[in-house]
């Protein structure tokens, strides 16, 4: 028996994709200094990952759809932040 299905939307159209497990992750952060002197740290977490099937893009390989959340971590300096 195969994985169970999941409908998601790719495309403008309503199709099925197989949910993908993942064996080994890395995810790194991107790090941006402001001239507020602000550091912006932020990286991208896949949470889900499906293969549309039946959809391939133009050099053959499968189409996936990754859904994602992004992670945000600030660090101002003193004079930014709110007074106590």
């Amino acid at each position: 028996m195969g994985r169970p299905k999941k409908r998601v939307s790719y495309g403008g159209r309503d199709v099925e994709g197989t949910p993908l497990s993942t064996t080994s992750t890395s995810e790194h952060w991107n790090q941006y200094l402001l001239e507020d002197g602000s550091i912006i740290r932020m990286k991208l977490v896949a949470t889900e990952f499906l293969r549309i099937d039946g959809e391939y893009a133009a050099d053959g390989n499968p189409v996936y759809v990754i859904r994602s959340t992004n992670v945000v971590a600030v660090e101002s300096p003193e004079e930014l932040r709110r007074p106590q």
